[in-house]
């Protein structure tokens, strides 16, 4: 079984697509990479003040990509910089903003940063609740945020809390997540994690069953899984999931193996 410690909540849907290149260079801010080292975690920053650009001729699709592109290369401080002034030329309210916001929760949580992390992801939720009240101001203080990215600041707002200890408001933000987008395979992995951390392991388990029929198939979900049988004392299901777990990881790590053994051979 997995320590719980050992859990890794997901991190929304924003980093799934690898970028093709780093590029620093967007348009507007006409950096020169013979004369700017591309890994200055003041560049973007730097060159937006110096330059006073507009508000609307700030590509703010580039600067979440550069932001990205840092954070494919661990440079999560850099990350969150450019995030943070993504959001800032950002539209108000927009998905692009609430996005930018998510993304700097993220690359906070990656520097272990929880109470900056809470904070992002906090202003994105907030860009929601707004949306809601502006459409109906008598109802919208109690509905869900809104936003494309409003599922997502909710699960890593859960995975943040948790991480700071506080895990009785991360089980609301979970719960929130799944009502919010039903089809989100991670949030459902999260809620079941924080449900089965209480000893509501039936809940889980439906919980973990709802992610993995979203696709969401790995070996630390199947050992959660395998965790929520073996409390409700299904034994022989739990051993079946656990070893099907543990094949998983195998498998992984002779592919890893072997990924490593091609790049010497290229050297």
């Amino acid at each position: 079984m997995t320590d719980e410690k050992d859990h890794e909540f997901s991190e929304g849907r924003g980093f799934d697509d690898p970028y093709e290149a780093f590029d620093l260079d967007p348009p507007e801010l006409d950096v020169d990479p013979d004369k700017v080292d591309p890994v200055d975690s003041h560049v973007v920053a730097d060159m937006l003040d110096e330059q006073a650009i507009p508000d609307d001729q700030v590509d703010v699709d580039e600067l979440l990509d550069v932001g990205l592109n840092y954070m494919s290369i661990n440079r999560y401080e850099q990350a969150a910089e450019t995030f943070e002034r993504a959001a800032q030329f950002a539209a108000d309210d927009s998905d692009a903003e609430q996005e930018a916001w998510v993304n700097k929760g993220v690359a906070h949580a990656e520097l272990e940063e929880w109470d900056a992390a809470i904070g992002a992801y906090r202003e994105a939720l907030y860009i929601g609740e707004k949306t809601e009240i502006e459409r109906d101001p008598d109802e919208g203080e109690s509905r869900l945020p809104s936003g494309q990215y409003a599922a997502e600041a909710e699960t890593n707002l859960a995975y943040a809390l948790w991480e700071s200890g506080r895990g009785e408001q991360a089980l609301e933000h979970a719960e929130n997540a799944v009502e919010i987008d039903e089809r989100f395979p991670q949030a459902w992995y999260n809620r079941g994690f924080l449900l089965l951390e209480r000893g509501l392991a039936k809940e889980a388990r439906e919980s973990f069953d709802n992610a993995i029929r979203l696709g969401l198939r790995s070996a630390e979900i199947l050992e959660e899984k395998a965790q929520a049988l073996e409390e409700l004392g299904e034994y022989d299901e739990a051993e079946r999931i656990a070893a099907e777990a543990e094949e998983m990881r195998e498998r992984a790590e002779e592919e890893l193996v072997q990924d490593s053994g091609k790049e010497q051979l290229q050297r």
